[in-house]
């Protein structure tokens, strides 16, 4: 692990010599010129509540017809627009914070929640330059640079602030830096590393909830002005606290400051330490002074998903061997105390393999209900070669989807009936259907996500963007777009159906963060030598080398799934029917 004196022990202040090496460079004019649940924002596990509303947005976007690749015959027209369909007329701010609250769809509202700054924008940058949208990344990048401050007297909290924004502003300035990315001319004029600056701005206004920590575990919010809030909850989840790896990773190696990646490390590092002793199992809610597990259930779904997806991605980019042995390790405890069902997916006799919620510390079923968050698993299991099994769970995600043309929040499977009913345009089905895809170029994965666009055309289309599912049987509507709607579940989409996209033609090797912002798998980020940063520390860090990593390519198939495979249905049809019985279906 990597050294740093007072690992995973009481956090109190960052020791002068771990404070950032290198303080934010002031941002100049031109730089600059102009009460979620204890679970996160409504993006990761809350229901929207009462005046979360936030303005509205500008006029309808205009609809593109072509991207700068080209629209491949494959791609359906209706995703045409998605390039710039956030898109307002010049000169109107991407947030109106005096303009009033709308109660209805028709025109739909800006989340400006999480900070008082433009979210989507930010978190959309790198869609633009995926679907090779040269012009209007460049025009996004600018406005970023122009109108957008973390110098605000607002209240963030951590995780979404990195996963979305630090995440963002770290993909774009890849991109823009990379002489080698395949995606256009993605240059921005006079560009001296903004994006950078921003990111690590925002990076030294989150240290703070890093401090004063008992456990090294940081506070779930943070003030970006004024720190870590008097009367901060001292509970936090596992995903929320233990899933700050890769984007804060990234920034310490792009800086050559261990700084981020550091507290980073130690969070993840300090939940792991409090797993079970006997199923070794994490629960999804912990208090970051005592230790204690607040929330004891155990799943792959709100509170604790992303944290086993890092430990996976963590490994895969930077090539650290402690991430992948504890991936290992809680993987193998998952299917030891989660998984039900069936021994083989695709053979035997029994009830489909699903994914259930268990006490961290008996392994005993603590509830009969799933989230939708979970439908990412099958995509994580791609990653690992698990295609079998991923294949399974992800027809089961998708039966529910057939059955109201959305995911409820939260799906009953002992009732057959959902037990939240909203739909907030999540990803985490789209994702695993277009890895689903790459891995064994089924034409199934396609028809599935042709069927997940008819439905969000059908249900969620508002007059300037897509609406959250207030309930997925009524079909009623929010006025509400997340901003991960353009930033994963339309560049999922986007990319399932692009056979011809640079991501899949290149011959480079890149990785989503959590968020969906791609970043390159290369090297500069798996040489990066602490000694070399911090001197004086013994580097114990067990480092993969760069020709010992093989990277996940999405552009070759999965060897492990036969050619004949390709063209059948990926389950027999008698488990499909019963995976559609299940759900009620049939």
């Amino acid at each position: 692990s990597l050294r740093v004196p007072g690992a995973v022990r009481a956090a109190a202040p960052l020791p002068a010599g771990l404070r950032p090496a290198v303080q934010p460079e002031p941002l100049t004019a031109r730089r600059l010129s102009s009460r979620s649940a204890l679970l996160g924002s409504p993006s990761r596990g809350s229901a929207p509540g009462p005046g979360r509303r936030s303005p509205p947005c500008g006029a309808p976007s205009r609809c593109p017809t072509r991207t700068s690749h080209g629209t491949p015959p494959l791609i359906p027209k209706r995703l045409a627009w998605l390039p710039i369909a956030w898109q307002r007329p010049a000169g109107l701010p991407a947030v109106a914070p005096d303009a009033g609250l709308l109660s209805y769809s028709s025109n739909l509202n800006i989340n400006d929640v999480l900070g008082n700054y433009s979210l989507t924008l930010i978190d959309a940058l790198d869609t633009l330059a995926v679907m090779g949208n040269s012009s209007e990344f460049q025009k996004a990048v600018k406005l970023v640079i122009d109108t957008v401050s973390f110098d605000k007297d607002s209240t963030v909290q951590v995780f979404e602030a990195t996963i979305r924004v630090l995440g963002s502003l770290l993909s774009a300035h890849i991109i823009i830096t990379d002489a080698k990315q395949p995606f256009g001319d993605m240059t921005i004029k006079d560009y001296d590393n903004e994006l950078l600056h921003m990111a690590h701005d925002l990076a030294v206004r989150l240290l703070p909830a890093f401090e004063n920590t008992k456990t090294g575990i940081p506070y779930p919010r943070v003030n970006l002005k004024k720190g870590v809030p008097p009367d901060s909850n001292n509970e936090t989840c596992t995903a929320g606290a233990g899933s700050l790896l890769v984007e804060f990773g990234i920034l310490s190696r792009l800086l050559g400051d261990s700084t981020f990646e550091w507290v980073a490390r130690r969070a993840v590092k300090a939940l792991w330490s409090l797993r079970s002793n006997n199923t070794g199992l994490l629960g999804n809610v912990v208090n970051i002074q005592t230790g204690h597990w607040v929330g004891k259930q155990s799943g792959l779904g709100a509170g604790s998903d992303s944290f086993y997806e890092y430990l996976l991605k963590s490994y895969i980019l930077f090539g650290e061997k402690e991430d992948l042995e504890m991936f290992i390790d809680a993987y193998q405890n998952i299917q030891n105390h989660l998984r039900r069902g069936r021994e083989a997916c695709n053979e035997g006799e029994g009830d489909p393999p699903l994914y259930v919620n268990v006490n961290m510390f008996t392994g005993q079923l603590m509830n009969t209900w799933i989230d939708s968050l979970q439908a990412f698993f099958p995509g994580l299991q791609v990653l690992i070669g698990d295609v079998e099994d991923a294949i399974c769970l992800h027809a089961f995600y998708y039966a529910i989807w057939k059955r109201y043309g959305a995911l409820p929040e939260r799906y009953n499977w002992q009732l057959q009936a959902p037990d939240v009913p909203f739909y907030p345009l999540r990803p985490e089905l789209v994702e695993s259907t277009y890895l689903l895809y790459q891995a064994t170029k089924n034409p199934f994965y396609l028809h599935v996500g042709m069927d997940i666009l008819q439905s969000l055309e059908k249900y969620t289309k508002a007059k300037c963007g897509y609406a959250t599912l207030h309930h997925v049987v009524e079909k009623t509507k929010e006025d509400r777009m997340e901003s991960f709607f353009l930033s994963e579940t339309c560049k999922y989409l986007y990319l399932l159906f692009d056979e011809d996209n640079p991501v899949h033609k290149s011959g480079n090797k890149y990785m989503f963060t959590t968020e969906g912002h791609i970043v390159s798998v290369d090297e500069r980020f798996r040489n990066s030598l602490w000694q070399d940063i911090l001197p004086g520390e013994e580097d114990s860090t067990e480092k993969v080398k760069p020709n010992e990593l093989k990277a996940v390519n999405f552009s070759s198939n999965c060897n492990r799934v036969p050619d004949e495979r390709r063209y059948l249905l990926p389950l027999k049809s008698n488990y499909m029917r019963q995976i559609d019985r299940m759900v009620g279906l049939i």
